[in-house]
């Protein structure tokens, strides 16, 4: 019996396989004849576990093994690999050099402005400006690949490194590949020295410039910008009186920029100033402005005052959002005017669109409530309204629960996030540990911690700080 199904397993057939799906990658530097000149592009998949087995050897062996993999070089696949490389600039360099060589070899690939612009991210990402060099004078030898996308990716990388005067003296070899030297790509420097905190380089070197580059309220507004972020309010104010003797006028993000800048350092009088004097000269504010000013008066516990500005902007033609009404909501809350609150969510629900309330609405108004049996009440609001729970919602829910010691909302909330894919998370073992623990439930905080550790969540050190105290030990795992 064995003979015959010997005889039968190994018995010549002339049935032709019929092909399978299956993308097959080829090792061999030549495909059989009934195939075609060369197989589907393999997946990044593939090509970054080839790269990544080989990341210790020489470049000559990495590219050895790769041309021994047939398939058709594309830009989509080249930057895919690349992707999956941000963080290994020398693999990266490796598959992108030889991209170039036998791309032209294979298929007549040539490397596009997009996929050349991710080699020199990454090599200016990990400052690897020599390698970074070398790649930027093969790509200068073809007309087109440099654009401004590239450029603007060179200077970013090159302040991000703090290498100012590198940076600089790149902007001026932009004729070299074929680039204007504008004021738009000005302001692009510009503004990359400022985001990495070179506002004061920035600014010399843009009255430096005043006589090339003729300054517009949008090169202000840039390092005005830029010293609002640092927080220096005193050099703000000098670029501001400097913009208002200029010959260019303030638009919006001029306003926007100082007057963000003066609430958040707690100088309300100058950025009302500001906002009042906005409607006297005809520029009006934006939405934008008002929800700033708003925040900053009712921060201030000067609720009327914010209002005041709430209906006036109103009056005036700039309509809230649901951020306005948010800003209100928050501190109305805080102060326990309820009737005002859900005065203003009731306008919301009737204004719909971008005012509709959302989970940061109902977070406040939640955060608000007094009793377990309020919570359900304000949900079905909330679902009525088309808001869909998450996560935070469902652990501020948690966390009144257990405030009130509501053991059955607890349970109810723990196992309706379960069901619904919301956890529960680090955020929720944290807020059942602690409640458990300071209503005198030992034994169900272990449980809790035993099981967030299991799980293979740390805790928080408050939470290891206050389990250690009652001598609570995590399960060992098995």
């Amino acid at each position: 019996m064995l003979r015959q199904l010997r005889r039968c397993l190994f018995k010549p057939s002339t049935t032709t396989l019929l092909p399978t799906p299956t993308t097959r990658f080829l090792h061999s530097l030549s495909d059989p004849p009934h195939r075609e000149s060369s197989s589907p592009p393999p997946p990044p998949v593939y090509l970054q576990n080839l790269l990544k087995f080989r990341r210790d050897k020489p470049a000559v062996e990495v590219e050895r093994a790769l041309d021994l993999c047939s398939f058709h070089l594309t830009d989509e696949l080249v930057f895919e690999v690349l992707k999956r490389h941000r963080s290994d600039w020398r693999l990266a360099l490796v598959f992108f050099n030889w991209a170039c060589k036998s791309g032209l070899k294979r298929n007549g690939y040539v490397p596009s402005s997009v996929v050349c612009n991710e080699i020199v991210d990454i090599l200016g990402k990990m400052k690897r400006f020599e390698e970074l060099h070398q790649v930027l004078d093969e790509m200068s030898q073809r007309e087109g690949v440099i654009n401004e996308s590239v450029f603007a990716t060179l200077i970013r990388r090159y302040a991000g490194a703090h290498k100012v005067e590198e940076a600089v003296g790149m902007f001026y070899r932009r004729k070299e590949f074929g680039l204007e030297v504008d004021s738009e790509a000005f302001r692009t420097l510009l503004m990359w020295l400022c985001r990495y905190k070179h506002v004061e380089d920035a600014e010399t070197l843009f009255h430096s410039q005043m006589s090339e580059f003729p300054p517009d309220i949008k090169s202000w507004n840039v390092i005005l910008h830029g010293w609002c972020v640092l927080g220096n309010t005193h050099e703000a104010k000098r670029l501001w009186k400097d913009i208002v003797a200029s010959n260019c006028k303030p638009d919006l993000f001029t306003y926007a920029t100082f007057i963000k800048a003066m609430t958040k350092k707690g100088k309300l009088g100058t950025a009302l100033k500001l906002f009042h004097g906005m409607w006297d000269k005809g520029c009006n504010p934006d939405v934008v402005i008002c929800n700033c000013i708003i925040d900053a008066l009712c921060f201030k516990k000067r609720v009327p005052e914010a209002l005041e500005v709430f209906k006036f902007m109103r009056e005036r033609g700039c309509e809230p959002n649901v951020a306005t009404y948010n800003s209100l909501i928050k501190h109305m809350c805080k102060i326990r005017r309820m009737e005002k609150v859900y005065e203003l969510v009731s306008d919301m629900e009737s204004r719909k669109g971008n005012c509709l309330p959302n989970a940061v609405t109902y977070s406040y108004l939640l955060g608000s409530l007094k009793e377990p049996r309020e919570v359900p009440v304000v949900l079905a609001r909330m679902e009525r309204n088309g808001c869909s729970m998450n996560d935070d919602i469902y652990n501020l829910v948690l966390r009144l629960y257990m405030e009130w010691d509501d053991q059955d909302g607890v349970r109810r909330t723990w196992e309706e996030m379960e069901r619904n894919g919301w956890g529960p998370d680090r955020r929720s073992y944290t807020i059942m540990i602690h409640g458990h623990l300071e209503n005198g439930r030992t034994k169900d905080a272990s449980r809790y911690f035993r099981e967030m550790v299991s799980k293979g969540m740390r805790p928080e050190p408050r939470t290891e700080k206050l389990v250690s105290s009652m001598n609570i030990q995590p399960k060992e795992r098995t």
